[in-house]
């Protein structure tokens, strides 16, 4: 007798992104047949199931953009009263994130504009301290995503890392 469904997992438990493509392609392969019912609307079916890969993908961008945000600012002010909160945070945030993630997500994250958005948000966190992000932030994640999921993440190689990466002669952004 075969296992029962519940004792096997599933696409969809191991990876929703990727259980979600395959549901709207084979939705939209079932639209496309003539013989079968036009009643349903398979192409809004097919994105609607795609938007609970995408929903999913978004959480796990979200969670590394705040990870690259705190460590911005820690590397930027770690004089300041919340930067010992800050690397709790980055250890919930890195937690989360890698906990989500799957490996079809690595085509739909854009790790670049992602980086750019943290340094953005790290920006206008520290401008409410009267201070700003350290000069010579690169234009892209210094970081790999890899390095950013990794069960091995540790603050302060990455904090090392993110200082290496600095450009002495680029100047501090400008606040807007």
């Amino acid at each position: 007798m075969d296992e029962s469904r519940s004792d096997r997992p599933s696409l969809y438990d191991e990876d929703v992104v990727a259980w979600a493509e395959q549901q709207a392609a084979a939705l939209r392969a079932l639209g496309a047949r003539p013989e079968l019912s036009n009643v349903l609307d398979w192409e809004n079916i097919a994105e609607e199931v795609e938007s609970v890969g995408s929903s999913q993908v978004s959480a796990v961008a979200s969670t590394i953009r705040l990870v690259l945000v705190h460590l911005i600012k820690h590397l930027s002010a770690p004089h300041l009263p919340p930067a010992q909160h800050w690397r709790s945070e980055i250890v919930a945030f890195q937690l989360t994130g890698r906990a989500g993630y799957r490996a079809s997500m690595r085509r739909k994250i854009d790790l670049d504009r992602i980086w750019r958005d943290a340094v953005i948000q790290a920006e206008a966190n520290l401008a409410a301290y009267h201070d700003a992000p350290v000069a010579g932030l690169p234009e892209s994640s210094p970081f790999t995503l890899d390095e950013l999921v990794a069960e091995d993440f540790d603050i302060d190689r990455s904090l090392i890392q993110l200082a290496a990466s600095l450009d002495s002669t680029r100047p501090t952004r400008r606040r807007r």
